[in-house]
């Protein structure tokens, strides 16, 4: 299991998730698959709704979600996952993220120590436990197996 990103892509999931720093921001991530390996090609970035410990969880409104799926479909995507950032805590899944995991989505997670990104990590759900996808950082913009 693969999930690969563009550099640039990359680059506005981070300022994005930076900019929420200290609270914990997400969104979506659209794209193709090409077998077991998931190309990224747009990402969404949505609030967080949670009304509770902002710093430690977050919360993905349901018609951002709506909104989500229906903006892939146009555009000929499928909507691959979600990111969100783990302010001052290392880029591993907590009991919440696994609580609230989905089939299918890879979850990517970022670390943000002190206001920057230190480490991206991605997940998949499968047999009830989180098991970790190769994370690669792409320079080129357009990505082709």
């Amino acid at each position: 299991m693969k999930i690969i990103m563009p550099q640039h892509l990359v680059k506005a999931m981070s300022a994005w998730l930076e900019e929420a720093y200290p609270h914990e921001a997400c969104g979506f991530l659209t794209g193709r698959l090409e077998g077991a390996t998931r190309i990224v090609e747009q990402i969404i970035p949505v609030a967080n709704r949670s009304t509770e410990n902002l710093r430690r969880r977050f919360v993905i409104d349901p018609l951002d979600y709506l909104r989500a799926e229906q903006q892939a479909d146009a555009a000929g995507r499928v909507l691959l996952g979600v990111f969100h950032s783990h302010p001052d805590h290392p880029a591993v899944p907590s009991e919440h993220d696994l609580a609230s995991a989905q089939p299918f989505f890879s979850y990517v997670i970022a670390s943000i120590e002190n206001g920057s990104m230190s480490a991206i990590r991605s997940y998949q759900l499968q047999h009830e436990a989180f098991t970790e996808e190769q994370f690669v950082h792409h320079k080129e913009e357009t990505i082709s197996l």
